[in-house]
């Protein structure tokens, strides 16, 4: 199977119906140029260890995408650690009204994430290259942060804090998640929130697993809203 046969695209259309998304030929077209410019850059910066056409389209696209159903149409996304550009590119090609940031402290990993921007003819997105932590301030709110790639919920979560726009969410995209990992977050949530107890202010952790298709690899994804 190579990327952008036939046979490669019509697993992610299928795959992307498990989560009631619906991927027809021009974002699957999209999909393949990410990905094979992906696996090209691939060979001199280091991007992914997934490299497999098939390992490519279930655990870098499908997965990326199976959070779209709880994002807002229109909302202003940032992807922290976005690396080669997931879950933030496949999710601005899935739901084009979305307005992305992608932040990665790598320069070259930035350099590519722009080139997949111009390539894949994306409007409204942009790749920032710094920590978040760095940035704070310098960059607005968001209604929806996103991310794959930190180790540690806690820290992502608590980077995510200062940049959550009132009403919005934070999602995290994990294997399995252990219940020491979700009381830190509590625990952390109580610190900067209060955990409801300071008037008006609400906070909703909620847990929700999948399966990815063809694969049966468990995914979790961690939901933190703030409502004022």
């Amino acid at each position: 199977m190579e990327i952008g046969s036939a046979e490669w695209e019509e697993i992610i259309i299928s795959g992307a119906k498990i989560f009631n998304v619906n991927v027809g030929l021009k974002e699957v077209r999209q999909f393949s140029i990410h990905a094979g410019e992906l696996v090209k850059w691939n060979l001199k910066i280091n991007l992914t260890a997934i490299t497999d056409p098939f390992e490519v389209a279930v655990k870098h696209f499908i997965d990326s995408i199976a959070p779209a159903g709880i994002i807002p149409a229109g909302a202003s996304m940032l992807d922290i650690g976005s690396g080669g550009g997931f879950p933030g590119i496949p999710l601005k090609v899935v739901i084009p009204t979305l307005s992305v940031s992608l932040v990665d402290s790598s320069r070259k990993k930035i350099t590519f994430l722009k080139h997949i921007i111009r390539r894949t003819g994306l409007e409204d997105i942009e790749a920032l290259q710094g920590r978040v932590e760095e940035l704070a301030g310098s960059i607005k709110m968001f209604d929806v942060i996103i991310c794959r790639a930190f180790s540690s919920l806690e820290m992502f979560v608590g980077s995510a804090l200062p940049l959550l726009a009132p009403n919005g969410i934070i999602i995290s995209l994990k294997g399995k998640i252990n219940p020491q990992e979700i009381e830190a977050v509590r625990v952390m949530s109580d610190r900067k929130w209060g955990s409801g107890k300071i008037p008006g202010t609400l906070i909703d952790i909620k847990i929700k697993k999948y399966l990815l298709p063809y694969i049966d690899s468990e995914r979790t994804l961690m939901i933190i809203k703030k409502l004022h």
